[in-house]
């Protein structure tokens, strides 16, 4: 148990500070709102009596929302837990390709270890949370439709309404019941890595569509096909301010006024709120350097109280621990300042103990506990989920049929022709002929994970494969599909080459996926150093080849110098697993008539100049290089000039500044490869396996931040950072005396020796056992280990040309989580292990 005193004279200081901060606020700012839903007499009576018979082990564990890899059903029984949920880098059983009726089953298991009350207590069924946020995205096969930053392009909310409608049905078959979308952040800094989760940058059409995404999940507010058999409940996130935090830095601190938080950030709850959404999730965010999770103004004097929200609000992972004074374990200020659920992850048992303490203490109030659990009951009745029974009975379980089924596919291939945004068309190159001979070119032609971008099967998007969508189609087969059945010719070539010079060529480009505060930018200038991309279409124009550009890409970047060398340019977003959409727009049919024109709409102004990262409708001064709502159609004839390809965001990175080699995903080039002196199998996903040693994702400070490694002890292997192709120049951090460091935390004590090495060349050098050092370290807790860099220097490893900087080795059973892996200046001195000059 924590130290409950500690935490009681904090969390006063807190309150006393929070109220303070808040004294300033005006919430006649905020409209006042009535529940959606109107107050049912006989339900709330129904619920005092489940509370009256509920003991606070069982109340607080209704509160309690565990993550699937560290909770069974048996401790779902034994806590009483409210809920499950699977993080976007993790699996059912760590099986990505765990089929629909495992989950079914799953769900099943859950659902009875909940209403088992054998040892006691109430029957509550455990509700089950996912991130269905483009599609059941979780799931290999699903319909995944383009993002949220697409369908702002297609400003068409009745095809929101559709996508939530079927999206509804393909979670529904695997037996759950609630999803954490949509998304409704209203992005101000394009830097910001969740940009593409939101629709737009004003939220006029944010507004619009919350009403829509919610109504197509839930079903209509008030009429009897709210929350039925076709209907899942849903989650609208994050409140509030999420996309207007300083220079864009995901969970950082949003430092508008709160006429501007209003405007620009909570105007889409508004319509929300109205269409009934039942839970709202609080966000990882600071608002002037608060903590939205520890925010009572926010939470329950704004959200609760004078917006009339009577749903429950649910913490994001672990964000509570991040209110000062809390950990993940235990934040009495989150309780009291109206979190209702809390996403604990992994250390919910603690976080229960911790938390009945601190009611018996009085450090939090029973009537606190008591309105969380009203809210949780309220809304899992109102679901349904008392009378709808087993998951698997369900009017939609195991019904694999609706894994993207055609009429859901047909939804999204829709939603990806309105999506394109037609910015560049000179001498009306498009549309097509398809009976033309096409060089189709570009590393994101066949690239299925880079056109699903992030929250695709896994967290990042990262790793995927063509076969991990099966029935989908890549923007090359929908090229292929057009010209070969008009009598044309398509030919797909990455690099560019070409035997039979074609007649036009689309080269398909862009971002790699990511997630979250991975995905942060500190500039929006695309390629600003390497220009591979712009150098592919400046080759094929020099062959004197018409080029289409097709950019892939989860917001506007600057792109003048691609721009400049296409023909044509399109904004496709991150289109989804129907890559086939992108082709039904570009090409006329057999006969030459045009089917499907332009249709979509800028919803984020885009940048003339690298520095424009803050650029939004409305600004003073605004001066973008295509404006919010601009879009071409075939019926335009316009020629854009050469636009200004220099530079004018340039930062140099400071020699003092730490070379980041690992937090939680391998940086820049870098990936994971795991090693056998047999096999060495490169690691795209969060998680991955080879004889003897396993690796998962695991939280320091935020989600996926780590690794945990497991090694078994049967043979000898190793965890790698490296890359097979890629050599980098790291020579200036030995000058500049730097040490190797990196953050450990110990789960099971190394059997023999655990070795710090890094690579040369294809071998691995400079072995370091830091198994004595690690001996001294408490299990569970985190430490900070480091090696002089000249330690490896002396034993042969070539700094010049890097190879892995970072490669954790053993043949003995152990267990270790690791983060921060990175060069740190002038830490030699420091250092664990230090070697002479």
């Amino acid at each position: 148990m924590k130290n409950i005193y500690s935490s009681f004279v904090l969390g006063s200081f807190l309150s006393i500070s929070c109220s303070a901060a808040f004294a300033k606020n005006d919430i006649t700012l905020w409209p006042k709102q009535k529940p959606a839903i109107e107050k049912n007499a006989a339900l709330e009576a129904d619920i005092t009596r489940l509370i009256n018979k509920m003991s606070l082990e069982q109340k607080v564990g209704q509160m309690v929302q565990a993550e699937i890899t560290w909770v069974t059903p048996q401790d779902v029984k034994k806590y009483h837990l409210g809920s499950v949920l699977n993080g976007g880098g993790t699996f059912l059983h760590n099986d990505r390709n765990a089929s629909v009726s495992d989950w079914v089953s799953f769900m099943d298991e859950l659902y009875l270890a909940s209403m088992d009350t054998s040892a006691g207590g109430v029957a509550i069924p455990v509700t089950y949370g996912i991130d269905a946020v483009h599609g059941n995205n979780k799931f290999i096969g699903a319909t995944l439709y383009p993002h949220n930053i697409g369908l702002g392009a297609a400003h068409n909310p009745a095809l929101i309404y559709k996508i939530g409608e079927a999206t509804a049905k393909e979670v529904l078959l695997a037996g759950i019941d609630w999803t954490f979308a949509p998304t409704l952040a209203v992005a101000r800094d394009d830097r910001w890595g969740r940009t593409y989760e939101s629709y737009s940058e004003d939220s006029e059409i944010v507004a619009l569509y919350s009403k829509e995404m919610i109504e197509g999940l839930q079903g209509q507010v008030n009429t009897s096909n709210f929350l039925d058999d076709d209907h899942i409940y849903s989650t609208a996130k994050h409140w509030v301010g999420d996309g207007g935090t300083y220079q864009g830095i995901d969970q950082g601190d949003n430092r508008e006024t709160e006429k501007d938080l209003i405007k620009n950030h909570a105007a889409a709850y508004f319509p929300a709120l109205k269409a009934g959404v039942q839970s709202i999730m609080a966000s990882h965010n600071m608002w002037n350097g608060l903590r939205l999770h520890g925010s009572k103004y926010l939470l329950t004097d704004v959200l609760k109280t004078r917006l009339g929200f009577d749903g429950f609000i649910v913490g994001d992972w672990n964000s509570h621990s991040k209110i000062p004074g809390c950990t993940n374990d235990s934040c009495p200020q989150a309780v009291n300042a109206g979190l209702d659920m809390f996403m604990v992850v992994e250390d919910w048992k603690a976080f229960i103990g911790n938390t009945i303490e601190q009611v018996e203490n009085g450090i939090i109030p029973i009537e606190r506990i008591d309105d969380a659990v009203r809210r949780i009951l309220r809304v899992k009745i109102r679901s349904g989920l008392f009378n709808k029974g087993l998951p698997s009975k369900r009017k939609y379980a195991n019904q694999k049929q609706l894994l993207g089924a055609p009429e859901h596919k047909a939804i999204a291939r829709q939603a990806v022709r309105e999506s394109l945004v037609l910015l560049k068309n000179n001498n009306n190159l498009l549309p097509l002929s398809p009976d033309s001979k096409v060089l189709v070119a570009g590393d994101g032609a066949d690239n299925m994970s880079k056109q699903t971008g992030g929250w695709t099967i896994n967290w990042t998007g990262e790793g995927n494969v063509k076969s991990d969508f099966p029935g989908g189609t890549s923007i090359f087969d929908g090229i292929e599909q057009a010209v070969n059945k008009a009598g044309g010719k398509a030919v797909l070539s990455p690099d560019g080459s070409f035997d039979e010079k074609p007649d036009v060529a689309i080269v398909v480009f862009g971002e790699n996926p990511y997630a979250e505060w991975i995905g942060d930018l500190k500039s929006i200038a695309y390629q600003a150093h390497s220009h591979r991309d712009a150098k592919l279409i400046e080759s094929l124009k020099s062959k004197g080849i018409k080029v289409v550009s097709v950019f892939l890409s989860g917001r506007p970047l600057w792109v003048n110098r691609e721009i400049n060398a296409s023909d044509s340019f399109v904004a496709a977003w991150l289109p989804g697993s129907e890559g086939v959409g992108v082709a039904d727009v570009l090409f006329t049919n057999k006969k030459g008539n045009i089917e499907y024109d332009f249709k979509g709409k800028l919803s984020f102004s885009w940048p003339k100049y690298a520095s424009q990262v803050v650029l939004n409708r409305f600004d003073k001064p605004y001066d973008p290089l295509f404006a919010y709502g601009f879009g071409l159609t075939y019926k335009d004839n316009i020629n854009l000039g050469k636009l200004n390809t220099h530079n004018d965001f340039v930062f140099e990175v400071p020699t003092n500044t730490p070379y980041v080699i690992m937090q939680g995903r391998a940086k820049g080039d870098w990936n994971y490869q795991l090693q056998t002196e047999q096999e060495t199998k490169d690691i795209q996903t969060p998680v991955g396996k080879i004889q003897g040693l396993s690796m998962i994702e695991a939280d320091k400070e935020i989600q996926g931040d780590a690794k945990e490694f497991t090694w078994t002890g049967s043979n000898y292997a190793s965890a790698l950072i490296s890359s097979t192709w890629y050599r980098e120049d790291l020579s200036q951090y030995l000058i500049n005396k730097s040490a190797l460091t990196f953050d450990i935390r110990i789960e099971a004590y190394p059997e023999k020796a655990l070795n710090v090495q890094m690579g040369c060349g294809k071998s691995k050098c400079g072995s370091f056992d830091i198994a004595p050092i690690i001996k001294e370290f408490k299990l569970s807790t985190w430490h900070k280990v480091s090696i002089d860099l000249l330690c490896f220097a002396n034993k042969g490893v070539e700094f010049e040309r890097s190879s892995a900087p970072f490669v954790l080795s053993s043949e003995g059973a152990a267990k270790v989580r690791v983060a921060n892996v990175q060069f740190e200046p002038k830490a030699k001195e420091t250092a664990n292990i230090k070697c002479g000059e």
